[in-house]
């Protein structure tokens, strides 16, 4: 639609801001910027609350001061809450112009998300009303959300405990599987007989959240999803090379590949992360911290080259007859960097000449200095992301309530 003027008019609750028409195409407000693919005046008006064409002015029924600082976020690239206004409303206006909450500053995002916390009612202003759903579509659904949802109904409830309580008996047979007295025939039996009851679960469990899965691509990109499949797939590729080579099978390659299979069982482990918001803040945090882990490890890695070099050549480069035989090469006295700039320091090899402990305890207060640098954002983020996650857990629960509301 083709406006009358070079200049738009925006008038938000009475206060008006004029603007140039290809200066508000280029904004970063999806509602604005919508209004120049409009091919009518009905369709404007879908956006706005009126529309005078003479003076090419758009009404808008909104707050004028939340715009006012949503406008200087637009000039100066940083968004923050307007003084004496709930936090909830002026999230409101964001949302209807178009920003999220990542837009806010982190100040303002911690504030944002312990009020939606603590009234996550007031999060959901403009659901959409959803279409009714066909008998088949909505018991595939409930039956997904059972699945997925552990908090979404009792019978989710109740399946989620289940699965909790099998992860923990493998991981607990798995453990004493390797203990000497319960190599014995008898609880060897016993063991196969509880580890096969578990994996079928855990199989039956993965194949019913497949078949009712929305997007099954989507599901089998998925790395808890995956998480699921490395702890299955050992079972039966140990079974399978089992029948193919014989238990007491002579083929030493084989029997080590077997071991290592039933070692990858460990994963199961991993799967407790489905139903316990800590593991997953955990996930989110590593993902989102790549790039400071990397940091942490070149710092190591450039900490450990300069030190080990320089603890070889005052321990035992100086005199190869009689020097520290612990510290004979470079990669030996890598070892002995990393677990002093960790603090472990387990006492196997130490330096002794006075340079070599002068150097051991310069090593020490750089590893301390060195991995509290990216700590603090790893921290910061660790927090943001429990804080992220606990917020969508109270909206799903809130969604889930409204459906059985719908529902019944």
């Amino acid at each position: 639609m083709k406006f009358g003027s070079r200049l738009c008019t925006l008038n938000v609750g009475g206060r008006r801001f004029s603007f140039p028409v290809d200066l508000m195409k280029r904004l970063p407000l999806s509602r604005l910027s919508r209004l120049h693919r409009c091919g009518s005046e009905s369709e404007l008006l879908e956006l706005c609350d009126d529309y005078d064409r003479d003076r090419n002015e758009f009404f808008f029924d909104r707050h004028s001061e939340a715009f006012s600082f949503i406008m200087l976020y637009v000039q100066h690239g940083k968004l923050r809450f307007v003084p004496h206004m709930c936090e909830l409303s002026f999230y409101n206006e964001m949302l209807y112009w178009g920003l999220e909450s990542s837009d806010l500053q982190p100040c303002c995002q911690r504030r944002l998300d312990d009020c939606l916390s603590d009234c996550f009612i007031h999060f959901f202003p403009e659901e959409e009303q959803r279409v009714p759903e066909e008998p088949q579509s909505h018991w595939l659904e409930r039956m997904r959300r059972t699945f997925e949802e552990p908090t979404s109904s009792l019978l989710a409830q109740i399946l989620a405990s289940v699965s909790v309580l099998f992860v923990i008996i493998s991981i607990v047979m798995l453990c004493a599987s390797t203990l000497p007295d319960w190599k014995t025939a008898e609880t060897v039996d016993q063991h196969r007989i509880i580890e096969a009851v578990c994996i079928g679960w855990f199989t039956a469990e993965c194949v019913v959240r497949f078949l009712v899965s929305r997007d099954k691509c989507e599901f089998v990109r998925r790395p808890l999803n995956i998480i699921d499949l490395l702890a299955i797939m050992p079972y039966y590729v140990s079974v399978t090379m089992t029948m193919l080579t014989g238990e007491n099978s002579q083929l030493q390659r084989a029997g080590v590949t077997l071991r290592v299979l039933r070692m990858l069982r460990i994963f199961w482990v991993i799967k407790l992360a489905r139903h316990f918001l800590g593991l997953q803040t955990l996930g989110l945090t590593l993902r989102r911290c790549y790039r400071e882990m990397v940091m942490l490890l070149i710092f190591i890695c450039v900490a450990m080259a300069i030190f080990s070099a320089l603890a070889q050549l005052l321990e035992h480069g100086l005199d190869l007859e009689t020097g520290n035989q612990d510290y004979a090469s470079i990669p030996a006295a890598c070892w002995w960097v990393i677990i002093s700039m960790t603090t472990v320091g387990y006492g196997d090899m130490y330096p002794v000449t006075v340079a070599g402990r002068v150097l051991g305890g310069l090593c020490v207060v750089s590893g301390i200095v060195l991995l509290a640098l990216p700590i603090t954002f790893i921290y910061h983020s660790f927090v943001q992301c429990y804080h992220e996650l606990k917020v969508r857990s109270v909206r799903c629960n809130h969604r889930n309530s409204l459906s059985a509301e719908l529902v019944n």
